[in-house]
């Protein structure tokens, strides 16, 4: 009994965390999709569909850099 009341206790905690909080003011260019975000002290990555990783402030939402993905890095040939 006394487990099983622990484990639903649980369960309620975990589900009352809100998750990371993200700028308010970061936004991504009109057309562009996040695939994928994550966070590090002081800053925010996005992993963008058009194959970039653009990277935010975490205060400010400022973006600081842009990396471009080529396709060989994800195995894809090009041909011209």
């Amino acid at each position: 009994m006394v487990g099983l009341v622990t484990v639903v206790a649980l369960i309620v905690m975990r589900f009352r965390d809100d998750g990371p909080i993200l700028p308010e003011n970061l936004a991504l260019q009109d057309g562009v999709m996040a695939q994928a975000v994550t966070m590090g002290d002081g800053w925010v990555a996005v992993v963008t569909d058009d194959n970039r990783i653009l990277i935010h402030d975490r205060i400010t939402g400022a973006l600081r850099q842009e990396v471009v993905l080529s396709p060989e890095a994800f195995g894809v040939s090009v041909s011209e």
